[in-house]
């Protein structure tokens, strides 16, 4: 009884130890799988992890492989046929040489804010082929109120790189040099290399909008620059004219004298508006934050508090620019009009020239223009200035044919010394005393009165 005891004792103990055999053999089977799962898993995250970095650098490369002006994606092969499809709108109004030249222009936008996007993202759906696309700052959510293309996708990419994926999209055949460099002085022969056509200034820092139009005149390079566009609301104050026809715009006025320093007076296309600047002041900066001003800017010596902008005028602007660069690619003459809005001065033209008419004369006081065609006159047919001359001052209408009475095109704008002489001088005698130039000129404006009067 005791052996058999023991017996069932020896069996009961080996199954026992058995069992725990088996159950060590079975967790450590599992810790081993469990051990590899892991290695594995691990490893497949390092490979995940390593080509998300991979790609991330190769995205970073490719931008700032775009930023610095290397292009990286080929353009889609576009057909023509469909090339002039896009633009036969344009093709009806400029024509085929007109659109040619667009074409095959060159034109570099420099600032690509508000103003610039809308100027770039007009010239590229006009037909300009080769873009140069110059900021070295990023896209903000709240630039998205003004931007022309931009997206909250875009949103901490380089301003450059961000418009030419967009144009890509619209133009796939075309060129779009992408830069994220800063404009400056040193680096303007690298920034303007290439013999462009135009350029288009939308720098809203005023020293370095000095040395980009002092660059461009000293390089004959044709620029249009754009003046304020911030706390600015009506649209019907935007104008086209010389640097030096320019007022009520702050930046102007700054951009104007700082440029006369720099021995640059006139010969500088702007655009402008001729609104007073309302109620609206900068966006505050914190107290705490003044003391380190710098630090909140983009740059050193930028602006860190910002003009409250309604997004509607910089695009505005920039589409003001993008037409006139267009016409004057194609060849297409606009003659650009400086409101002057000198009511003071039509009056006062108008007053002198009733009083020629009838103790000059001997005409009737009343002639056949009110104040408001004296406007006309003086603004639109001689552009402000004396036809002779071209000065600004002391100026007066007269008779171009003193033997003929006053109309739209027998009136001409005169210095009141060159009037005084020319009154003396009867019309066969015009050759005598004025150049062949001058006299086809005078009947040149004559033409484009009878042109443009039956619109009035």
């Amino acid at each position: 009884m005791g052996l058999k005891a023991a017996s069932l004792g020896d069996s009961l103990v080996n199954t026992i130890a058995v069992a725990i055999a088996a159950s060590a053999l079975t967790a450590s089977s599992i810790f081993i799988v469990q051990h590899f799962n892991k290695r594995a898993r691990i490893k497949r995250i390092k490979r995940d992890i390593s080509n998300s970095i991979h790609n991330s650098v190769s995205h970073l490369d490719e931008a700032t492989d775009i930023a610095r002006g290397v292009t990286s994606r080929k353009p889609l092969t576009t057909d023509e046929g469909l090339i002039r499809e896009q633009l036969a709108r344009n093709y009806a109004f400029l024509g085929e040489e007109g659109v040619a030249k667009i074409r095959s222009s060159f034109v570099i936008v420099v600032g690509l804010g508000g103003v610039g996007s809308h100027a770039a993202h007009m010239l590229l759906r006009s037909g300009v082929e080769h873009l140069r696309l110059i900021d070295f700052d990023q896209v903000t959510l709240s630039s998205l109120n003004r931007h022309a293309v931009a997206t909250q996708a875009d949103v901490g990419t380089p301003k450059s790189t961000c418009l030419k994926k967009h144009f890509l999209d619209i133009a796939p055949h075309a060129k779009i040099d992408a830069r994220m460099e800063l404009f400056n002085i040193i680096a303007a022969p690298e920034l303007l290399s290439g013999s462009p056509d135009y350029v288009l200034d939308c720098i809203d820092n005023l020293n370095t909008k000095m040395d980009l139009i002092k660059y461009c005149v000293d390089n004959k390079i044709r620029i249009i620059s754009s003046m304020g566009a911030g706390a600015k609301a009506d649209p019907s104050r935007i104008q086209i004219a010389d640097i030096s026809e320019t007022f009520e715009d702050p930046l102007a006025r700054a951009t104007r004298r700082g440029l006369k320093l720099k021995g640059v007076e006139s010969g500088v296309t702007v655009v402008y508006s001729t609104e007073k600047p309302g109620a609206v002041k900068l966006l505050p900066l914190e107290e705490e934050k003044v003391q380190e001003a710098d630090e909140y800017s983009a740059l050193p010596d930028f602006r860190v508090r910002i003009l409250p902008v309604l997004g509607t005028l910089p695009a505005l602007f920039g589409n003001c620019m993008a037409s006139y660069v267009i016409t004057e690619l194609a060849g297409w003459p606009t003659n650009p009009l400086a409101i002057k809005l000198r009511e003071k001065t039509y009056m006062r033209l108008h007053r002198d020239l009733v009083n020629k008419e009838k103790d000059g004369y001997g005409a009737s006081a009343n002639i056949p223009f009110n104040v408001s065609d004296v406007g006309y006159i003086f603004e639109e047919i001689w552009r402000g200035r004396s036809a002779l001359s071209g000065t600004f001052d002391k100026l007066q209408l007269i008779r171009w044919d003193v033997t003929k009475p006053a109309s739209f095109q027998n009136v001409v704008c005169l210095t009141r010394h060159e009037a005084e002489k020319h009154e003396k001088i009867l019309p066969h005698e015009l050759e005598k005393h004025y150049s062949p130039e001058f006299i086809e000129f005078v009947q040149s404006r004559f033409a484009e009165e009878r042109k443009i009067n039956k619109w009035r």
